[in-house]
């Protein structure tokens, strides 16, 4: 992955900001040494830092002062990091009932909750409705006919509603994570003007509060262009219904901010990636004719994805001679499917002790019965590394834990927050006895 590969020290950028690698080579994160930490609760491990997280809650929240900004749960959803997203003044994007619990759980505020899904359930819709949620974005016409149905069962409700609209944006990303182009399953389409039906439609109906429209272009997005022709394209719509009379007073672009997993990622930072958003509506309205609506954003993996670092043990390493060295770590695709579902990059960093050996190149795997089973696809470690070392893979902070799963019945990891050098067990380790007991035979 670099030319002259530098394995001793950390590379900058794909790192929470607490991280530091001691002269004995043992890597700390919030002021805890990883390898307290593997001792003190096993690997593998997410390792979260409250810190990073918090402190890019904040930055979202200060660069984007003019917008909701909504973090998405999706990416990584505990109490610990709702109550952070709510303490530094975000509203909380959730997709399910399941999603939906979390904020309850902590006593988000109902009206700071946005409720998203292509295929909400009525059970999803109900819980929604019963919660109060601020707005619910609608995906499809039979989604408008469950809510219809749903919301005189809810006295007095009126839920704000935006419009999920595909905007035939083709991102710069992985097709299984691309989202706004023509053919995949979000959204009401605008060419076939189906987006403008759905919206005069709410506009009729009076059971729902019409508040505005609603993109999502996709996931792990390092630049601005998408963002911006998705946003010229709403502009135009929300225009064109202007003209009859239909205001919508809300912008929502959805997120897939991207973040660094190796040091050749640049992703734009927050500030930046704000002013051109908000330039580019305010520049597209004044054109237009029309004001400027009330925009936000829904971040997940950029506030998520960097606080969180996953720690493994070695236990096998076997060196295929003009080709690579395999090493093969205690987890695997069960608690980092990316790899394998979106041919995802990540780093990795001997994290337990200093080695002066040269660099080799690796193939981080895990221990699943599967070819497929990849964590890091190519990096370089020590050429000394061996069973027993501590391994730490950074940028694992979002849709790792989220999409963790129980192949070959392997419990899943526990998440061991960290803060001022001390840590914390925010989710438990899961147990074998925990697998059996769904299992009522």
């Amino acid at each position: 992955m670099t030319t002259t590969p530098e394995v001793r020290t950390l590379r900058p950028g794909i790192w929470p900001a607490t991280a530091e690698q001691g002269p004995d080579g043992v890597l700390s994160i919030g002021g805890v040494p990883v390898t307290d930490i593997a001792e003190r609760y096993g690997t593998p491990a997410y390792v979260f830092d409250e810190a990073d997280f918090r402190e890019r809650c904040t930055t979202f929240r200060e660069a984007f002062h003019d917008f909701d900004v909504y973090y998405a749960g999706k990416a990584f959803l505990t109490r610990t990091s709702a109550r952070i997203a709510e303490e530094t003044g975000l509203s909380l994007d959730v997709c399910t009932e399941g999603e939906l619990a979390y904020a309850k759980a902590v006593d988000f505020p109902a009206e700071r909750v946005l409720l998203h899904g292509n295929n909400k359930s009525e059970a999803d819709l109900a819980a929604a409705l019963a919660y109060g949620v601020g707005r619910i974005v609608v995906d499809s016409v039979e989604e408008l006919d469950r809510l219809e149905e749903l919301v005189p069962r809810f006295p007095g409700s009126r839920p704000g509603v935006l419009l999920r609209v595909t905007v035939g944006v083709q991102a710069d990303t992985h097709a299984h994570i691309a989202t706004a182009h023509e053919d995949q399953k979000f959204g009401f389409s605008l060419v076939s003007g189906d987006a403008e039906q759905a919206v005069r439609r709410v506009a009729d109906s009076g059971l729902l509060e019409l508040r505005g429209l609603h993109s999502h272009i996709g996931s792990q997005i390092l630049g601005t262009a998408g963002f911006e022709a998705a946003a010229k394209r709403l502009a135009e719509l929300r225009a064109r219904l202007a003209q009859d009379g239909i205001e919508l007073p809300e912008l929502d672009l959805g997120g897939g901010f991207g973040i660094a997993y190796t040091e050749h990622d640049v992703p734009t930072p927050a500030k930046e990636m704000a002013d051109s958003l908000r330039a580019v509506v305010e520049k597209e309205c004044a054109a237009l004719g029309v004001s400027m609506p009330r925009l936000a954003i829904e971040p997940g993996r950029a506030i998520a994805g960097p606080a969180g670092v996953t720690l493994y043990r070695v236990g096998t390493v076997k060196h295929r001679e003009g080709i690579r060295t395999f090493v093969a770590v205690d987890g695997g695709m069960s608690d980092n499917v990316r790899t394998a579902l979106y041919d995802a990059t990540y780093s990795v960093q001997l994290a337990g002790r200093v080695s002066d050996a040269p660099p080799t190149l690796v193939r981080v795997v895990g221990k699943h019965c599967d070819a497929g089973d990849v964590v890091v696809r190519e990096d370089h470690l020590p050429s000394d590394v061996r069973a027993g070392d501590l391994l730490a893979v950074p940028g694992t902070g979002a849709y790792c834990r989220s999409l963790a799963h129980n192949y070959n019945q392997i419990p899943r990891p526990p998440v061991i927050a960290v803060a001022e050098g001390r840590s914390r067990e925010i989710v438990r380790r899961e147990t074998v006895e925990d697998l059996m007991r769904l299992d009522v035979g």
